[in-house]
């Protein structure tokens, strides 16, 4: 068996000169993420004007901490945990209202019919979701962490953040349907 080759991330040029300070750097590597990022935070907080706030923050918070980035990990990565990071904490400014699961009757739902819906009617009601289902369902379904993971993170019980994403996914079915049915007349 060979040796695993180590991690090199494709952007590492423009990253060591953003460690040197050149300011030419700093915006390359903000060029290349912003449109990726942003659209992670605003997919979690359903604010533009909230998502760009995070992105300023995360960007800023990597500019002022670049020393520290690991060159074997993939920069995009980092800067994204720091980006849902930021966005929960908007998120939990919130106070976001999640049922507990013994609040609720608690049951894995199975989606008996398949159909062929229009993608961006889909997002847009994505958008129209609680925040509290909308975190869930991004994180899960999106930024694929577990239910540990989102439970950690919004400080709710795992089984709190299944049963969102049930709810949540059940809720988009409905939107998505009541689109569709007044679309189509």
């Amino acid at each position: 068996m060979g040796d695993i080759p180590n991690y090199t991330d494709v952007n590492i040029a423009i990253i060591e000169r953003c460690k040197k300070g050149e300011r030419k750097a700093f915006q390359e590597l903000y060029d290349l993420y912003v449109n990726a990022m942003f659209n992670i935070s605003v997919r979690i907080l359903n604010n533009s004007d909230e998502a760009e706030e995070v992105l300023q923050d995360s960007f800023l918070k990597v500019f002022e901490r670049i020393d520290t980035y690991d060159k074997n990990h993939s920069f995009g990565a980092w800067l994204k945990r720091i980006v849902i990071n930021r966005s929960l904490d908007v998120l939990k400014k919130r106070k976001l209202n999640f049922v507990s699961i013994d609040e609720a009757n608690y049951t894995e739902e199975v989606v008996e019919e398949e159909s062929i819906y229009d993608v961006e009617a889909i997002k847009k009601c994505i958008t129209e979701l609680p925040d509290g289902y909308r975190a869930v369902l991004t994180l899960f379904l999106f930024e694929d962490h577990s239910h540990k993971e989102i439970a950690e993170a919004l400080n709710i019980s795992e089984g709190t953040s299944k049963s969102q994403y049930n709810r949540a996914k059940k809720k988009l079915i409905e939107l998505v349907k009541q689109k569709t049915v007044s679309h189509d007349r």
